[in-house]
């Protein structure tokens, strides 16, 4: 009888190293949603009264449907192996504009929804040109752009609000309920099931993961990967459009200065996503998990009273490690 024999076969002792790698394997790939589960069963013991209610629920849901959806629009670009600074500002501007068309331009609300949605895509189309013909590096590109959006919004408010009357029809786009969940929170997990579907599901999908991977290995592979990222930049600025639709419903008043707090979370969104479901790469559901996990971080530390200083310590910390732990996942997948 070997050592082996006598230490390594011992009764259990493959069984308990089955549950440890089993139970890494779970840490590793689901690790961020153990902690989200964590964080709420801390919140309910410490917050039994508040944050265990079906109204914490649906506001968790509602107020965070547009950093969802920015977030899923930077996921999309993220994947190409670029970044879309200008979100924040495009939204800012979505919202803008669709306000400016209800109640200055009259125009009916449907086409208005269609319009903003456009515009939207309008400008990812830009973003798409800047880098792909112009050869301008994505994060500078879209900064600019996104300072440009930030300034035609200030031209047109004049640094002021944009109020008028807005059609019951389009307030309900935020309003309506439907089984108690917020109508845009539907809007959000459909986006996020096509996102899924594309990227995992659809040769494109894997064609955008090859680009953002190794772009000149994916074009001697015969991808055409101009007109890929092309089609990122506009699908996100699409998102980004209907998310400016929908803030507008929310606020009916319009006012430059909203937008850029978006920025943040969103990139936390997509980047801490990128550390679970699919470890190593942006993806749908680990998106919609971290803005989830950033959500109910966040309403539990401001109903413990840490309001004014606990978002921006939270999500700046949620940055860095999410930046991190991408990393780490990425080397670990290539090993």
């Amino acid at each position: 009888m070997t050592v082996g024999d006598s230490v390594g076969n011992k009764p259990g002792h493959g069984a308990a190293g089955g549950l440890k790698a089993a139970a890494l394997h779970v840490l590793s790939v689901h690790g961020l949603l153990v902690f989200g589960i964590a964080l709420v069963i801390v919140f309910a013991l410490l917050l039994p009264a508040t944050f265990t209610g079906s109204q914490n629920f649906r506001a968790i849901l509602g107020n965070n449907t547009t950093v969802a959806l920015l977030a899923m629009a930077e996921m999309i670009v993220i994947a190409t192996g670029n970044y879309d600074l200008s979100i924040a500002y495009n939204v800012g501007l979505m919202h803008i504009v669709a306000m400016g068309l209800l109640t200055d331009a009259m125009v009916p609300w449907p086409l208005v929804v269609i319009l903003t949605i456009a515009a939207g895509g309008l400008v990812g189309w830009i973003n798409g040109v800047l880098v792909e013909y112009a050869k301008i590096d994505s994060f500078i590109a879209t900064l600019g752009v996104g300072t440009i959006l930030y300034g035609f919004g200030t031209w047109y408010t004049n640094g002021t609000q944009l109020v008028g009357n807005v059609p019951q029809a389009f307030a309900d786009l935020n309003d309506a309920r439907l089984l108690t969940i917020p109508l845009p929170t539907y809007m959000v997990a459909a986006i996020a099931i096509l996102a899924w579907i594309g990227l995992e599901h659809v040769p494109i999908g894997r064609q955008l993961y090859a680009i953002g991977s190794n772009r000149k290995a994916a074009e001697l592979t015969g991808i055409r990967a101009r007109r890929l990222v092309m089609g990122a930049f506009v699908c996100s600025g699409l998102i980004v459009g209907l998310a400016g639709v929908l803030l507008a419903a929310r606020l009916q008043v319009a006012q430059s200065s909203v937008g850029p707090e978006f920025l943040l979370p969103a990139f936390v969104g997509a980047l801490l996503g990128a550390t679970t479901v699919r470890p190593g790469r942006v993806n749908a559901w680990g998106t919609i998990i971290a803005v989830l996990v950033l959500a109910i971080g966040i309403a539990g530390l401001q109903q413990l009273g840490n309001s004014f200083f606990a978002e921006p310590i939270f999500q700046g910390t949620a940055l860095i490690v999410s930046v991190g732990l991408a990393g780490y996942a990425a080397r670990r997948r290539k090993r």
